[in-house]
């Protein structure tokens, strides 16, 4: 806080964000989703004024929410990091999963596919996070798992369009045989 008083001409003060509201309400979050028991199992702050105990420590959660909050241009990397990364592998998906719904088409009777394409995404759920249920993708999804979701898209549309994959059958034998080198170990495989 010193230092960035000293370098920015500011004069903010650690109350001023432990006094904000939404820090209070981020807090709280950080403290349940993370099965904390205590406020100072997100925060401590020291009552010493100066010398070796001296100093706030804070989750790393809090610390980047602070560093946020003192720093406008630390925020905008933050959020154009998350942006450029993560909602670009989400609109990805949305486009590859657009180019296999179409692929699929072509190996499905149209009266079937609503709930072959359902069957599909429960499918790819279970490859990528190994389990299904409502919004799955929401909950668990991180970088790697969007760009893992987005692969596999990418992947059956350009199988079934090379027509590599010719029916509905033969995709769901690609997909457990994806599962199977992903969650069985290779020797009971």
């Amino acid at each position: 806080m010193k230092q960035w008083n000293e370098f920015s001409g500011m004069s903010k003060k650690l109350d001023h964000f432990f006094d904000n509201k939404a820090t209070d309400e981020f807090i709280s979050v950080i403290q349940t989703r993370e099965n904390l028991h205590t406020r100072n199992s997100v925060y401590v702050k020291s009552r010493a004024s100066w010398g070796i105990n001296a100093g706030t420590w804070m989750h790393p959660f809090l610390f980047i929410d602070f560093a946020m909050w003192l720093n406008p241009e630390f925020k905008y990397e933050v959020i154009k990091f998350v942006y450029d990364e993560l909602i670009k592998y989400r609109n990805e998906a949305g486009d590859a999963y657009r180019e296999m719904a179409a692929s699929i088409r072509t190996i499905v009777p149209k009266k079937e596919l609503p709930v072959k394409i359902s069957h599909v995404a429960k499918a790819i759920n279970h490859i990528v996070c190994n389990s299904h249920e409502t919004e799955i993708r929401n909950k668990l999804a991180d970088e790697s798992k969007v760009k893992e979701l987005a692969q596999i898209e990418k992947d059956v549309a350009m199988l079934i369009n090379g027509k590599f994959i010719k029916s509905f059958d033969s995709l769901i034998n690609h997909f457990q045989e994806l599962w199977r080198e992903k969650y069985v170990p290779k020797e009971l495989a």
